[in-house]
């Protein structure tokens, strides 16, 4: 049986499995636990296996689902991911002596990934991708001083930039209607102990 391979779908499952690999080693600092007693890394870690089961799932699914290539990288894709890995590198390490917040736990990290992003953003190729995870490291940052509430309202604007197609009334109304829910499943159902409000 000649293969049909899904370009597209198999540097998406690549993606995946990258991205979990990444989390499970910066989630080694954490202690596990098990199932019965969790402890700090045991969620993230079963979030990231999942991820990984997911993007080994994508992948064998684009063995068959094709075909369908990868465009052709523009010179401004290739300079952007080349310079959205340098300045995020820089952004990282320079980060913990400019602000202590980006000392604490993985906070410079996600000041670097962010960066990288942002700056892939710039070309039309990575534009989507870039400014919804950018958008989800914004969360991240915000999250601890900024509270619950800030951290959402941030990651759901940004994310809403990504197309230009969205009206003001409907982005007000998905704002209004993901904090309700939110906040109705995280922090009322399953009393996720996080700030609301940003701490003084």
């Amino acid at each position: 049986m000649k293969l049909k391979l899904n370009g597209k779908d198999m540097a998406s499952g690549i993606f995946l499995i990258v991205i979990a690999l990444a989390g499970l080693y910066l989630n080694m600092d954490h202690n596990l636990g098990n199932a019965r007693r969790m402890g700090p890394g045991y969620m993230p870690m079963m979030v990231f296996w999942i991820q990984a089961g997911l993007g080994l799932i994508v992948c064998l699914i684009s063995l068959a689902s094709g075909p369908d290539p990868l465009e052709k990288w523009t010179g401004m894709d290739a300079g952007t991911l080349v310079g959205g890995i340098i300045l995020g590198v820089i952004a990282w390490k320079i980060s913990p002596s400019v602000w202590s917040f980006f000392g604490q736990t993985y906070n410079a990290v996600g000041l670097g990934i962010m960066v990288a992003f942002i700056v892939m953003a710039f070309s039309a190729g990575w534009k989507l991708l870039a400014v919804i995870c950018a958008s989800i490291c914004l969360f991240g940052l915000a999250l601890e001083s900024g509270g619950f509430f800030l951290a959402l309202t941030g990651l759901i604007l940004v994310s809403c930039i990504a197309e230009h197609t969205h009206t003001k009334k409907g982005v007000a109304g998905l704002l209004v209607f993901l904090l309700i829910m939110c906040w109705w499943v995280f922090i009322y159902e399953l009393d996720i102990r996080v700030n609301l409000w940003p701490q003084t």
